[in-house]
């Protein structure tokens, strides 16, 4: 590994923080990462906006305008953009909406659902505006990598980043990739 220590940033779009979770999965090796790279924007720092990083790793799909500006920023800001898990590659779970109309799903989340109490679709000016469709990453930005899986193991997130880190190409043996 070299001496100059990379920055690498994380965030989360549409999906379910699964990917982070097993990126935490790496337990104790997190120190050895800690001695080569240090974190810019992630769940670990709080840092809110993407500064100028070596790698990016994305989990989630993009389902709203904030989702656009946050994925634009990463890719403004990381030489290395790496889509983690099946949200960010293809959509995963929540694309299933894309089979019904956008407004059908608003119905049934907020006015005609079951439980639903005081029934109104949120209208808050701050609340980011909903795509019609869910959208893996690669059709917003281009990507450099992907990581499979849902979520990927934490061996994969390790040997990936310990490739990139060691200045080779990562090479993710099969046995460590799976596509559920």
């Amino acid at each position: 590994m070299t001496d100059k220590k990379l920055k690498i940033a994380t965030v989360s779009l549409a999906g379910c923080f699964g990917c982070h979770m097993s990126f935490l999965d790496i337990d104790e090796r997190i120190m050895e990462l800690a001695e080569v790279a240090e974190f810019d924007r992630s769940p670990l720092t709080d840092i809110e906006h993407c500064g100028n990083c070596d790698i990016g790793l994305i989990e989630g799909g993009i389902c709203n305008s904030e989702n656009v500006h946050t994925l634009r920023e990463f890719r403004r800001h990381c030489k290395i953009l790496v889509a983690v898990g099946a949200c960010a590659i293809n959509g995963g779970l929540p694309a299933y909406r894309n089979y019904i109309p956008l407004e059908e799903c608003l119905g049934e989340s907020y006015l005609d659902g079951i439980g639903v109490e005081n029934p109104q679709i949120p209208s808050d000016p701050e609340l980011p505006l909903l795509l019609n469709k869910v959208r893996p990453i690669h059709e917003i930005v281009k990507i450099d990598y992907s990581l499979p899986g849902c979520p990927p193991s934490a061996d994969v997130f390790w040997k990936f980043l310990t490739d990139l880190l060691a200045g080779r190409e990562p090479v993710l043996p099969y046995e460590l990739i799976h596509y559920d």
